[in-house]
């Protein structure tokens, strides 16, 4: 299975290993990029979906507890969208 990164993704997974590394130290660091990685493995290997979203064809999954990835699976391919920060606004969540 293909997997993309939209560059928003790209943005939000950078802003969160930026935050990790300022307020926490680089265990945490390395732990949020290992919990990714795993996901992203078990997207790309299995036929699996996560808790789906009012969005269509757009689910959800918890990366860590503050951090929630969102993707969209279409047509044998996934696109991660977001690494959303579960203690921002979720009224200005966009995709």
């Amino acid at each position: 299975m293909k997997i993309s990164w939209s560059k928003i993704a790209k943005i939000d997974y950078w802003n969160n290993i930026e935050y990790l590394e300022r307020e926490w130290t680089l265990n945490e660091v390395y732990n949020f990029m290992d919990k990714v990685d795993e996901l992203i493995d078990l997207l790309a290997k299995s036929n699996v979906s996560f808790k789906s979203t009012s969005y269509k064809n757009i689910y959800q999954v918890p990366v860590l507890k503050q951090i929630t990835l969102y993707y969209k699976y279409e047509n044998d391919q996934i696109e991660l969208l977001r690494f959303w920060n579960n203690y921002q606004d979720i009224g200005k969540f966009t995709l």
